[in-house]
């Protein structure tokens, strides 16, 4: 977790390999700690084809019965279903803007802020940017983006960033 932190977190992001994996992992957190979920992300990696959302997307009731079983990952159906409806979902965007992170930044002009948190009591759980973007992603097709999520989702891809102003962090991202 440490490393995430300091090396991973909040740093922009602009691949939509990358930008989806981080997608389905905050909208698997949804009722869970992330530590639970972080400590999942390899086995989430291998379960979902390195979260190949081209692949994603064709998966049928096999791959979910596959996924329900498999011990590495949360078995929760709602949650794998909408991994893959959020890969259809993906790609339906990168038709429509070119590719998922052009379609982000349009959220992420409207968001993008450096926040100046004294203390990780002042973070918020989610933002009139974050309700905008679940509300935007949900018209779309997106499943497990609420605002909450969504919010998680706009700093682990640095599109805000919420390290506290004593971090080292917080001037490098």
């Amino acid at each position: 977790m440490l490393r995430y932190h300091d090396e991973e977190w909040g740093v922009p992001v602009h691949d939509d390999r990358a930008l989806f994996e981080m997608l389905i992992l905050e909208g698997a957190q949804a009722g869970l700690s992330w530590s639970t979920i972080f400590n999942k992300r390899e086995n989430y990696r291998r379960a979902f084809d390195g979260f190949d959302y081209e692949k994603i997307a064709r998966y049928g009731e096999k791959d979910v019965e596959r996924l329900l079983s498999d011990p590495g990952i949360v078995r929760n159906r709602l949650k794998i279903a909408s991994a893959i409806d959020n890969a259809k979902a993906l790609l339906a965007v990168r038709r429509d803007f070119g590719t998922f992170d052009a379609y982000s930044q349009r959220v992420d002009d409207r968001a993008r802020k450096r926040n100046s948190l004294r203390s990780l009591e002042d973070l918020p759980a989610s933002t009139p940017e974050s309700d905008a973007m679940s509300k935007e992603l949900k018209k779309r097709g997106f499943r497990f983006v609420g605002s909450t999520i969504c919010y998680a989702f706009m700093q682990a891809v640095g599109m805000v960033n919420d390290h506290e102003v004593t971090c080292f962090r917080h001037r490098e991202v």
